[in-house]
């Protein structure tokens, strides 16, 4: 059982620490998310181009801020999608120092085809709870990160 918090080392509880959790939850949805995608996007590419689809082309810091990537991972993530030529990026046209990044043509057709192939990861990851409890789920975890990021939803 879950004891919180612990008084001290000898009653440390591995098991009832949220982090500890949250990576075991985190290994098994990636292997499961690996095991259904195809299409050799990483996770981090994935949720780019998820986000891309579902509110348009954005800057290239609204896009990593929105899905919790920093700069360097950002920009490696972008470098391998540009070279795939699933995106394409512009100058901003008010502030030439921004580039704004959108899906081409090609990554809107790989997108839709890895958004079925992700809700099938995500329905087998959360496949041991009711759906009261995914939503529960869900909930309890935006709240642990609300505030994170302007896209995040309630």
């Amino acid at each position: 059982m879950l004891a919180f918090p612990a008084k001290d080392a000898s009653s440390y509880d591995l098991d009832s620490q949220i982090g500890f959790r949250l990576r075991l939850a985190m290994q098994k949805h990636t292997d499961i998310f690996f095991k259904n995608m195809d299409l050799g996007l990483t996770q981090a590419q994935f949720a780019a181009m998820a986000r891309l689809q579902t509110t348009g082309a954005c800057s290239q810091n609204q896009l990593g801020r929105s899905v919790g990537l920093d700069t360097a991972s950002m920009v490696g993530v972008i470098r391998r999608l540009k070279a795939r030529k699933l995106i394409s990026i512009a100058k901003n046209k008010e502030d030439r120092r921004r580039v704004i990044i959108d899906l081409t043509a090609s990554g809107r057709a790989l997108i839709a085809k890895a958004i079925e192939m992700g809700l099938r990861a995500n329905e087998q990851t959360l496949s041991p709870l009711t759906l009261t409890q995914r939503k529960q789920l869900i909930s309890l975890l935006g709240l642990l990160v609300s505030g994170e990021d302007e896209f995040s939803r309630e």
